[in-house]
């Protein structure tokens, strides 16, 4: 599931999980609720700056953004891994709800992950 931080939590989120860079301005810790605050798993400054929300980049915004996120597939896969057993929200600040970084992190964690190569005898 997929929230703007701003909402009140609930009992149904599960695990709370901000991927944002940023601290979302206005709200505190205690009212955030968070269970992890995932910055590894946020697109860098220099893509989202680039990206702006713009409907005709999101194509390409998330080809770089999976890019960068390989870089961080242990956070991710263990943040897929909490997701096989429970529930987990995404939450970020972003108030475009179709075209965001959550969007394609929730993406990737439906996608079932891909089978690591050990050598010829694995």
């Amino acid at each position: 599931m997929i929230k703007r931080i701003y909402e009140r939590p609930d009992a149904h989120d599960g695990y709370r999980a901000l991927i944002d860079r940023l601290w979302p301005r206005g709200v505190s810790r205690r009212r955030a609720a968070l269970d992890a605050w995932l910055v590894e798993l946020a697109p860098s400054d220099a893509l989202r700056t680039w990206f702006r929300h713009d409907p005709k980049r999101w194509a390409e915004f998330r080809r770089r953004y999976r890019a960068e996120l390989r870089v961080q597939s242990e956070a991710l896969d263990a943040l897929r891994h909490r997701a096989e057993r429970m529930r987990v929200t995404l939450l970020t600040a972003t108030r475009e709800p179709r075209i965001n970084h959550a969007v394609a992190v929730r993406a990737l964690l439906l996608k079932a992950p891909r089978p690591r190569h050990r050598g010829p005898l694995s």
